[in-house]
């Protein structure tokens, strides 16, 4: 069954240490059958519940699955990068839309709030032992957390939105278990979930957010969480309506125990109001980040969450860095209390170059989609025949497979670098980049 590769040891820790080492080395490759554990007992002379510890040990850490009566299997080799090679290298001169940055003119500057936060640093260092979560950002996030609705809960912080996703599944779930993910969806976490040994269960997404029907259906088959953007979604620019959100929360009330994830990194960017799903399971988390409205080297998300979640995060947090600096912190509250950003208009800075982009488009027969954000989402016949045109024609996108399980073919512009001047030109341009080729008749 293993070829010629035979599993060694004692002890459960041996024999684990064992298989992971042949793992890492390639001599058991992914995907290949390991001995039932009764057989691996016999061989080795060692009781079965030996293997089974050693079993157990291989699939919390990832390196195995179990498919019940199929047996254990080396996992897949996970994803981590898969999806940022799928980036377009955009030649000098070309226009770059397939980053995802906001527009560094509607970014506030830095220093003033970091001067402060380093003053009061300065007046009472943070030591050891502090609090790791600093009070003026609660309470300017409790605020308007109340403000929009989401149920009362306590609040820590992590490093970016990213960080916060991965730090709450890693709190409930295990290798194997199965998340609802949005498809399409944000790439970094669909590379997350291999990563961790998670599977996903893809939703479809429209201009409203999931599909309530989608996400039953995902549910039913076993996924034991979801993660759902609230505004902004990315790549779609998809925004979780009110009536959605009923409709969502509808589905969640049937699964109490589903695992809730909420990124609203469109927070401060965007004009539409969040319809929270938060309470509607026993364990949830609302993220939101600073990156989109403050600039995306302020690796810093606040969370909220169910009592146990954010006793879970804190304390891994507590493992590992500890805290998030609280000068950041400090930083980002002088920020966000301060009113350092002009909410509505950088919403409505990003719409005037998301919503003439759309109507252009649609004049000349393309349809794309961007309710909200910095991005647009635009169905084409072939991804790489059009993004091989548009650099022929100096535009740089983003092809749709970074941000796709199994929904159609698309690319995403990012217009946060866009002029009106551009809107015309780059319209003419999509328009061509996915007509069909005229056919050619030889004699």
């Amino acid at each position: 069954m293993l070829g010629e590769y035979r599993i060694e040891g004692r002890g459960a820790a041996e024999i684990a240490a064992d298989v992971e080492r042949a793992v890492g080395a390639g001599e058991l490759t992914p995907g290949q059958p390991l001995p039932p554990m009764r057989e691996l007992a016999a061989r080795l002379g060692v009781n079965p519940n030996t293997v089974a510890a050693a079993y157990r040990t291989l699939r919390e850490r990832g390196v195995i699955e179990t498919a019940g009566r199929r047996g254990s299997r080396v996992r897949p080799k996970p994803a981590t990068t898969g999806r940022d090679q799928l980036r377009v290298e955009v030649p000098p001169g070309a226009r770059d839309l397939s980053t995802g940055n906001p527009d560094p003119a509607l970014l506030p500057r830095l220093a003033p709030a970091l001067a402060a936060a380093a003053e009061a640093g300065d007046r009472r260092p943070v030591l050891y032992g502090d609090d790791p979560v600093d009070p003026g950002l609660v309470r300017v996030a409790r605020a308007e957390l109340d403000a929009d609705g989401v149920p009362e809960g306590s609040l820590t912080v992590t490093s970016g939105s990213l960080d916060a996703v991965e730090r709450v599944l890693a709190a409930h779930l295990r290798p194997g278990d199965a998340v609802a993910v949005e498809d399409p969806g944000w790439g970094s976490a669909l590379d997350l979930m291999p990563a961790l040994g998670l599977r996903t269960v893809p939703v479809a997404v429209d201009d409203d957010g999931p599909s309530p029907e989608g996400l039953a259906r995902a549910l039913a088959a076993g996924a034991r969480a979801l993660i759902v953007t609230a505004r902004a979604q990315n790549p779609t620019g998809a925004a979780v309506t009110a009536s959605r959100a009923k409709a969502l929360r509808a589905v969640l009330r049937e699964h109490p125990n589903a695992l809730l994830i909420e990124d609203d990194h469109g927070h401060g960017i965007v004009d539409l109001p969040p319809h929270p799903l938060a309470g509607a399971t026993r364990h949830w988390a609302f993220l939101r980040s600073a990156a989109k409205t403050y600039g995306p080297d302020l690796r810093l998300a606040v969370l909220a969450g169910d009592p146990v979640t954010v006793d879970r995060v804190r304390g891994r947090l507590r493992l590992g860095p500890g805290w998030v600096s609280l000068l950041l912190q400090r930083a980002v509250a002088h920020l966000w209390a301060g009113g350092a950003v002009d909410r509505a208009a950088v919403a409505e800075s990003y719409r005037s170059r998301r919503q003439p982009l759309i109507d252009a488009l649609a004049a000349r027969g393309v349809e794309a989609h961007g309710r909200s954000g910095m991005n647009l989402w635009i169905p084409v016949p072939d991804e790489t025949i059009t993004v091989a045109r548009l650099l022929q024609s100096g535009w740089g996108v983003a092809p749709g497979a970074r941000f796709r399980l199994t929904s159609p073919p698309a690319i995403r512009v990012t217009v946060s670098q866009l002029t009106p001047a551009d809107i015309e030109p780059l319209a003419e341009a999509i328009g061509a980049a996915v007509r069909p080729s005229p056919s050619r008749v030889y004699g």
